[in-house]
Formats: structure tokens, C-alpha cells, sequence
């Protein structure tokens, strides 16, 4: 096979969608395969990228026209997300992760997230991040267990936002342990509330980046959303209903034990952690890492792993990372 090879589209309008805004998505392509990408009439053609470039190219054009003729505009970030699906270094089926029922991802653009009335799509940037799509979508209780910047929260709440504003599901109910990592509440000015703001703030910001500030506010007065320490769930029965347990890496047993109780018909429920910031007294206490032994075995719980190399959030976060794992 030559190291070139150039692509032929029937319409400008194809063409211009496959190439985005001012090149941009072809730029995108260039620095991720190498060689020379070029535009000219309605033919794109890639040279000096060897045969698995060629290959490769020739995927994404595929993926990138099958977008555009359902009526996609990808973008840069599309591309960047679709090239990690497509030929992405991070594993998803370590031996580990087999035993712990870890499934493969789902191929091409399946684990996109459409959220109605959204600021954007939202698009796997790993074949792990693309797992997890899948795994929320196929069973009632998920866990996500990974280092920080891996899209653990984000892609949870998007997903859940997903299903609320599809009717799919009657309403989001959003929580977080209130658990100190270095600091006292009693510190912080202000009512309960207001001590309370700053360890639920993660959660809407979260919500903000999706979809419109007034979309939330609407939805929190008409109680399609709810967020509440978890404190609040003890003796609730959830139907219907989608559940996040963000930082749970911070509940007791008990308190994990008491969450996934509160999981009611119809309901579904998504329990994200990062294991390495336990802010807990005791770190063997922690009710994620004790959840994560124990339900492994369980039919029916999804477990995702992420690791350094999903980290998606800025490049420096994945050197931090690494760095304080070299110092161990």
C-alpha cells in the first residue's frame, strides 16, 4: 500500500463539514497521524504518513462523512475525541478488569452523549471513557473508580441530564459525603447552606457546562433536580429516578451500604471515586474501596476503571499524576 492516498466526496457541503472551520478538524488529523493533509475541489489527500497512516486516515474520513451525512458538524474536539476511540493507547480489557466484568467499549460514535437543549455533544475521549458510557447505559448501578481529570463526574451528569430531559427517567438526584479534606466546616462562614455550597459547587458546575443556567434552575423548581449531601438520603426510597454518588470515595461502609439501600424501582444509580484522595480518618474504612471488593461478583454492577492515561481535563494534570505516583 502507498503511503498516500486521497479521498473523493460527493458535495462542498460534505467536504466543508469533514474539513470544520478553517481546516480545523484536518489540522486535528495532520498532528495525529503526520504527513501532509490537503483540500482542494472536493477531494482531500493525505501524502507522507506511511501505510498505517493511510489506514487510519481512511477510518476517520469514514467516521467523519458518516457524521456530517446525519447532520453532525464535528469539530476539532469531536476529531481529538473520535481519534481516541478509533486507535487510543489506553487499555480497556486488562486481565484485571476482565475478572472485575469489565466489558470492551463500544465502537465509532455509539457512546456519544446528545443532551436536548445543550450547549454541545459530548464525546469519549478514551476507549475507557466510551466503556463507561455503555456501562451506565446497560445497567442499573454503575461504579467508576479513577484519578482526577478522567471525566468521571462529567460524564455522569451528563448521562443522567441525558435521561431526565429525554423523559427517560423522572428525575436526577445529585450527592456528595460532607467530608474535610484538610479543613473544619465549622470554619466556613454562613448558614448550613452555605457551609454546604462549597462541597456541592463541583456538582453544578458540572451542570452549568451542558446545558444553560436556566435549564437548571427550572429543573431544581420543579424538582427534577435534587442535590443534598448524603447525609440527607438515609431512609428515602428513590424510584425512578437517576443517582449520583460523586466522591464517594470519601463514605463510610456504612454510609455505602446505606446509598445503594435507598436505590428503588426504575432507578438507576452511577458511584464515582478517586481511590488515591481518601480524606477519610481511616483509610481502609473507605465505603467505595469496600464496595468495589465485595460486588465485584455481583450481576448486574458495572465496574469502569480509569487510569492516568484517560485523564483528559489539561496535559499537566496527567504529569502531576504520574509524578506523585513515581514518589511513592
Amino acid at each position: 500500500m502507498e503511503d498516500s492516498i486521497t479521498i473523493v466526496l460527493d458535495s462542498r457541503e460534505v467536504l466543508s463539514g469533514v474539513c470544520g472551520a478553517n481546516d480545523g478538524n484536518l489540522k486535528v488529523i495532520e498532528g495525529s497521524l503526520g504527513g501532509r493533509i490537503a483540500a482542494r475541489g472536493n477531494e482531500i489527500r493525505l501524502e507522507g504518513a506511511g501505510e498505517a497512516g493511510v489506514r487510519r486516515f481512511k477510518t476517520m474520513m469514514d467516521s467523519l462523512i458518516a457524521a456530517v451525512r446525519e447532520g453532525e458538524s464535528p469539530s476539532p474536539d469531536y476529531v481529538r475525541a473520535l481519534a481516541g476511540l478509533l486507535w487510543g493507547e489506553t487499555p480497556v480489557n486488562s486481565a484485571e478488569e476482565s475478572e472485575r466484568g469489565v466489558s470492551p467499549a463500544p465502537s465509532g460514535r455509539d457512546a456519544q452523549i446528545q443532551i436536548p437543549r445543550g450547549f454541545r455533544g459530548v464525546f469519549p475521549r478514551s476507549k475507557n471513557q466510551a466503556a463507561y458510557i455503555e456501562g451506565m447505559r446497560t445497567h442499573d448501578i454503575c461504579f467508576c473508580v479513577g484519578p482526577a481529570g478522567t471525566g468521571k463526574t462529567y460524564l455522569a451528569v451528563a448521562e443522567a441530564l441525558r435521561l431526565v430531559l429525554t423523559k427517560k427517567m423522572r428525575k436526577l438526584v445529585l450527592t456528595r459525603p460532607v467530608v474535610e479534606a484538610g479543613e473544619s466546616l465549622g470554619f466556613l462562614p454562613g448558614d448550613l447552606t452555605q457551609k454546604l455550597n462549597p462541597y456541592l459547587r463541583p456538582l453544578y458546575d458540572a451542570m452549568e457546562s451542558l446545558v444553560p443556567y436556566e435549564s437548571i434552575h427550572r429543573m431544581e423548581e420543579t424538582r427534577a433536580i435534587e442535590i443534598a449531601p448524603l447525609a440527607y438520603m438515609r431512609g428515602r426510597s428513590l424510584n425512578d429516578a437517576v443517582i449520583i454518588l460523586d466522591e464517594a470515595q470519601n463514605t463510610t461502609k456504612e454510609q455505602m451500604k446505606m446509598f445503594l439501600t435507598r436505590i428503588g424501582t426504575g432507578a438507576r444509580a452511577v458511584i464515582t471515586g478517586d481511590a488515591t484522595q481518601i480524606d477519610l480518618p481511616r483509610r481502609s474504612g473507605s465505603g467505595l474501596l469496600h464496595a468495589v471488593s465485595i460486588l465485584k461478583g455481583v450481576e448486574g454492577i458495572y465496574f469502569s476503571y480509569f487510569h492516568t492515561g484517560d485523564v483528559v481535563r489539561n496535559p499537566l494534570i496527567k504529569k502531576i499524576i504520574q509524578a506523585y505516583e513515581e514518589e511513592k
